[in-house]
């Protein structure tokens, strides 16, 4: 049975969701959407992944102004100060995007975005200045713009190249100002099907050694996500992948799984399925890392179930990127719309899917609200 009052606010926010919405959820359902990101406390759990949805100004300010909680932007290769970049090969200029269904291994039909580019094509510079144009939007609105780096990733035996650490540390602290600046380590889904990625002891090097060296490159406090890739390895190597990653204060898990025989990253039911089965490893992670979830996330129960395997909040992308006539809402931009349907709902919404496990003894009130960090296992 739905709630009539959350079945008059879809009906009215179809036209026009005002940015400020949890307020009123909290004001109307009693219900606080309060989250994390990186440490950082934000006004709901839905935010923006690193890719083509993040990487001008404008799109910033139009997420700013739908009201999302935080956005990573592009992910840009690290270089030296001569801008030699030893991953050079993933600054690769992105192919048209293709939003198409996907069918998953167990039948379900899901939505998946295909392209062949990687990271951040234009000049070091321009990032800058979109970094900078990020962190004024973020003080004008309030929502956290984080920028992303794919840094260099040695094979077995060779050095770390610190030079383009430092410097694009550096030059990204710069531009963030006052610290701690907040960082993406982007570890991308193409990485699964590059023979860099083939070597298990290769891979969890790079995890235990990246974060420490991404702070010893910049005397200012750093706080790291870092975003981990599906490697084409068992479900225990993913979680040793967590497990390496103590030096960092967050993950992001997990970005897309990889199609061989196409050459692309993938989405949809059968990445949900494993990054849920992984999360859902009792004990996992051992560290007690700050967790942000990442997958198929297309309705606000898929959020809950990423919360309730410890995500504090989680990321999108291909969901803000659906035909408009898979949106409910009739007016606004994608994440406005996106945004209508995953908090909204009156079936698979977030407000819906907390007053369901409140009714069935599962998530209780304190202080007479629902709080959405009370579904973590472990909330604080």
């Amino acid at each position: 049975m739905t709630d009539a009052r959350l079945e008059r606010d879809f009906e009215r926010f179809k036209r026009n969701l005002p940015p400020d919405f949890p307020d009123h959820v909290q004001d109307a359902f009693h219900v606080d959407l309060t989250a994390r990101y990186l440490g950082c406390s934000v006004p709901h759990p839905i935010g923006k992944g690193s890719g083509q949805l993040s990487l001008n100004a404008g799109q910033v300010e139009d997420d700013s102004a739908a009201g999302l909680a935080f956005v990573v932007l592009k992910t840009v290769i690290a270089q030296d100060e001569t801008g030699a970049q030893s991953m050079a090969a993933w600054a690769v200029h992105e192919t048209r995007m293709t939003v198409e269904r996907r069918r998953a291994g167990d039948g379900r039909e899901g939505w998946t975005v295909s392209w062949k580019g990687r990271g951040w094509d234009r000049s070091f510079e321009e990032y800058l200045a979109l970094e900078r144009a990020g962190r004024d939007i973020a003080a004008a609105g309030g929502m956290i713009v984080v920028p992303s780096v794919k840094y260099h990733l040695p094979r077995l035996g060779e050095p770390f190249r610190d030079a383009e650490y430092e410097y694009t540390t550096r030059r990204l602290a710069e531009a963030w100002g006052d610290p701690p600046l907040l960082l993406e380590i982007d570890f991308s889904p193409t990485l699964a099907g590059d023979p860099l990625a083939d070597d298990r002891v290769q891979i969890l090097r790079w995890l235990r050694e990246v974060p420490a060296r991404v702070r010893a490159a910049r005397a200012v406090p750093v706080r790291l996500a870092v975003k981990l890739m599906n490697a084409r390895f068992d479900d225990a190597f993913q979680l040793a992948m967590m497990d390496a990653c103590a030096g960092a204060d967050a993950l992001v898990c997990f970005n897309r799984l990889f199609d061989a025989e196409r050459g692309i990253a993938y989405g949809g039911w059968d990445l949900s399925e494993r990054n849920l089965r992984v999360l859902g490893v009792q004990g996992a992670p051992r560290s007690r890392t700050r967790l942000t979830g990442s997958g198929n996330i297309t309705s606000g129960r898929m959020v809950l179930e990423y919360a309730r395997r410890g995500c504090e909040s989680v990321q999108l992308h291909t969901f803000f990127q659906l035909p408009l006539s898979e949106y409910t809402a009739t007016e606004g931009s994608r994440t406005q719309r996106a945004l209508h349907a995953l908090v909204f709902d009156p079936q698979d919404g977030l407000i819906a899917g907390m007053l369901e496990l409140e009714a069935a003894g599962r998530l209780e009130r304190r202080g007479g609200l629902l709080r959405f960090l009370d579904l973590l296992p472990h909330a604080d």
